[in-house]
């Protein structure tokens, strides 16, 4: 099924949240997603555990900026994520090292 809003994928990536993957992280991942459909969330992971709150954070490890359609496009595995920072579609800040293990920690 192909999510057609964020909300959408961020229940998912807590409902396949990979505790193996995420072991010795912690670590707070926020999204602000611009456009129809979007808004501000964040997952802190930490203890083998995601929480995922919408709003933001006051101290983010890792905080991606992007419309709606390219965050769509990357849950839904049609746009390769670091292409999309590459090309300056996507902005990231904070950690770096953090921010590559979202897609091992949150399996889509």
């Amino acid at each position: 099924m192909a999510f057609t809003e964020p909300v959408q994928a961020f229940e998912a990536m807590i409902e396949k949240f990979d505790v193996q993957a995420a072991e010795g992280l912690d670590s707070v991942f926020q999204w602000e997603i611009v456009g129809d459909g979007g808004g501000v969330w964040h997952i802190k992971v930490a203890d083998g555990n995601a929480e995922l709150s919408e709003g933001r954070h006051d101290s983010p490890t890792v905080s991606q900026i992007c419309s709606t359609e390219l965050f769509l496009s990357m849950v839904n595995l049609e746009v390769d994520g670091m292409q999309a920072f590459m090309s300056g579609q996507l902005k990231l800040t904070g950690d770096m090292m953090a921010a590559q293990k979202i897609m091992a920690v949150f399996p889509l």
